[in-house]
């Protein structure tokens, strides 16, 4: 009887002695670096640089074009403003000016509506042919503009479009509307397709219950979209060059060229000119930024 109660209290549980523990010597968990501990020099510094960098090239195109000819001063003091009028009156910049903001207009609408109806196709109509078209899409964006400059010359040529700013509009179109497609596809796609049911049942048509339901939404993605397209033939060189060779019908970039001669440059003038072009889209992003930002993340989050 002995020997079985002392076998017991071998295998009895040993209570806990009580009283204050040890510290353990297993480490906690490391805690994250929180965005607020971090010092704030080192998000203003780079940032700072960044900026540096991107406005010094501006800040020496403003001073080029403010101050005098031959003057080295680093401040545009006094101001001057016959550089401008140089490149508006005596180098055309007003009618390049105008030729420009009907292409860069023209390209917006034209490729806005037709990515519109083609991104609302991909998006909510399931046909065979829908992966190949849209590997086609993505693979034409590959293919670099220049490769393009013959035959299209060679259709334009055929159509009596040569010297025409129509030309230059097709082309811009055609170019920008795979990316532009795509995108607006991602942006219908995000839209519940219950909205547009729900205006079926209270008698809408589809494509009434697309401009009353989906078109409102879509706001970000089309002022996105249209606002590349606006920017790109804006900017774009290429097709103006090759397309329109009467000096009434070229565009800004290709007046730029003409400022550059084979022994000299006007600084001044040039300066100025970049000036005239780089206003309007400054200001296109200025009041567009919010709408673009909102743009850009519309298909990042699903849900």
């Amino acid at each position: 009887m002995t020997a079985q109660l002392a076998e017991k209290g071998t295998h009895a549980r040993v209570p806990a002695p009580r009283g204050p523990q040890p510290p353990s010597r297993s480490r906690a968990p490391r805690r994250e670096r929180a965005f607020d501990d971090v010092p704030r020099w080192q998000i203003y510094v780079p940032l700072g640089l960044y900026l540096l960098f991107t406005l010094v090239p501006f800040y020496w195109m403003l001073l080029f074009a403010l101050r005098p000819a031959g003057s080295t001063s680093l401040v545009p003091w006094p101001v001057t403003f016959e550089h401008f009028d140089k490149v508006w009156n005596e180098r055309s910049f007003g009618v390049f000016f105008q030729n420009s903001m009907l292409v860069g207009v023209a390209t917006l609408v034209t490729t806005t509506l037709i990515a519109l109806s083609g991104g609302y196709a991909l998006a909510r109509f399931d046909f065979r042919i829908k992966n190949g078209f849209m590997l086609a899409l993505l693979c034409s964006q590959f293919i670099p503009g220049a490769l393009m400059l013959v035959p299209l010359f060679e259709i334009f040529r055929e159509l009596r479009m040569l010297n025409s700013l129509g030309s230059v509009i097709i082309a811009e179109t055609v170019f920008q509307l795979p990316l532009s497609i795509i995108l607006i596809s991602g942006f219908i796609k995000n839209v519940p397709v219950s909205l547009e049911e729900a205006a079926w049942v209270d008698g809408c048509s589809r494509f009434r219950a697309f401009r009353a339901v989906v078109l409102p939404l879509l706001r970000p993605g089309l002022i996105a979209v249209g606002s590349f397209a606006f920017v790109h033939s804006w900017n774009h060189f290429l097709f103006a060059l090759m397309f329109l060779s009467r000096q009434e019908r070229q565009t800004i970039p290709v007046g730029l060229n003409t400022l550059i001669g084979s022994d000299s440059v006007d600084l001044g003038a040039l300066a100025a000119g970049g000036v005239v072009a780089a206003v309007p889209v400054v200001i296109v992003f200025a009041f567009i930024q919010k709408w673009l930002i909102t743009g850009f993340s519309a298909g990042a989050v699903k849900g």
